[in-house]
């Protein structure tokens, strides 16, 4: 509806009309399905542009659809409103950044686009007309530009997906780093992390970012992708997809086919990618912490299970098995060279390490992220980049004291 036809409606003679046009329209521009269907009778038919919905229980139907996100009213002839944009828009910068990042398997390349998305959003805002909700028009901005944005980079990987454990590569030993490689990254749960919500749709969200998911999904061509996270993770209708990426409800199907299939090859195990309870993945972490400070190689290798993997970009260094145990305990050094604190990425158990420099203070060696099953470590990737600890809020030094 115009700001025309309800200049109109409201100049009309009959009080009680507009008062009820007034009701309707505030649950409408408020997203409030319940308030909004209250208005209509059982019977109640409403005819919009593309669709028939006879009946109340249709229209509350399509109006819930309609409301997953609030809708802009109409606006036309208004300059931009920043206060209004930033209400609108801010809820769902959490999870556009998390949406990014799995399409990109990069936190640094992620936040840039997100702050593209708002930018894009921003200048286009005074002529949105409300047509799909605000969420559904912020992931269409944000999908198309990290589409853009792959198309001139190569593929985030683990050392894992390059070769056999323990083997060297391009004549370089598998220790040394390969900067030519492009590493996925370690994502902070507190830059993603919902303050408040439903737990169940929380503990969803921590889920599809544990680093062997993202892993598999760049895998994938860079549309497979963006359809497989807008259906499967986020479940998005294919018809609200095909209007994002601007093809047909047809082709969103078939490329999600083709999607899920390529992803059955490099799908992880189940248990690398379900969540443990928290208190034994805390309980691990703390262990695994206690144990390497002390530089405790018997406790430590009690913590892994025989299979458990060692993965340490940026070189291509990764082990397995025997050889992980003793790669871990290799690198433990005397007591009180190590110090850890307890954090958390991609909604895993992880650690700031630090290591003892020649004066005293801990200087910053990356990020711990350790994959946990309900009794035993799976799997430990260090991330040994020193500017890691600062993007995870940590200081950059510990003094010894500390």
């Amino acid at each position: 509806m115009t700001s025309n036809d309800t200049s109109a409606v409201l100049a009309g003679p009959d009080t009680a009309i507009r008062a009820v046009f007034r009701e309707v329209a505030s649950a409408w521009e408020d997203g409030d399905t319940d308030a909004f269907v209250a208005w209509y009778a059982d019977d109640a038919t409403a005819i919009l542009p593309g669709f028939y919905l006879p009946g109340k229980d249709a229209i509350r139907t399509s109006m819930a659809a309609a409301f997953a996100g609030p809708l802009i009213p109409d606006r036309a002839g208004a300059g931009p409103d920043e206060s209004g944009f930033a209400d609108l828009t801010g809820p769902f910068r959490r999870e556009l950044l998390a949406h990014c990042y799995r399409l990109l398997g990069s936190a640094d390349d992620a936040e840039d686009l997100v702050q593209e998305t708002y930018l894009r959003a921003w200048r286009s805002y005074d002529g949105f007309e409300g047509r799909s909700s605000v969420r559904t028009w912020l992931y269409q901005i944000a999908t198309n530009a990290c589409l853009t944005a792959l198309r001139h980079r190569s593929r985030r990987q683990l050392p894992s997906g390059l070769g056999h454990p323990g083997e060297e590569s391009l004549g370089r030993p598998a220790a040394e780093a390969s900067p030519e490689v492009m590493w996925l990254q370690p994502l902070p749960d507190t830059l993603v992390t919902q303050e408040s919500g439903d737990p169940a749709a929380i503990a969803v969200a921590r889920e599809s970012l544990r680093l062997a998911l993202v892993a598999s999904w760049q895998y994938l061509p860079p549309r497979q992708r963006a359809v497989l996270l807008l259906r499967d993770v986020l479940a998005f209708p294919a018809a609200d997809i095909a209007g994002m990426l601007g093809i047909t409800t047809a082709a969103v199907k078939s490329i999600l086919q083709r999607a899920r299939a390529r992803l059955g090859q490099a799908a992880p195990s189940p248990e690398l990618v379900a969540e443990p309870a928290e208190a034994s993945a805390r309980a691990l972490l703390d262990q695994y912490i206690t144990a390497f400070e002390n530089a405790d190689a018997a406790t430590l290798e009690r913590l892994l299970r025989a299979d458990a993997t060692l993965e340490l970009p940026p070189s291509r260094a990764w082990y397995s098995g025997g050889d992980a145990a003793r790669n871990v305990v290799a690198g433990l050094g005397s007591p009180g060279d190590w110090r850890m604190l307890p954090a958390a990425a991609n909604g895993q158990p992880a650690a700031a390490a630090y290591y003892r420099g020649g004066e005293g203070a801990y200087q910053p060696y990356g990020i711990v992220v350790l994959t946990v099953t309900s009794t035993a470590i799976a799997r430990i990737t260090v991330f040994a980049d020193p500017r890691l600890l600062t993007r995870f809020g940590f200081p950059p030094v510990l003094s010894g004291r500390d």
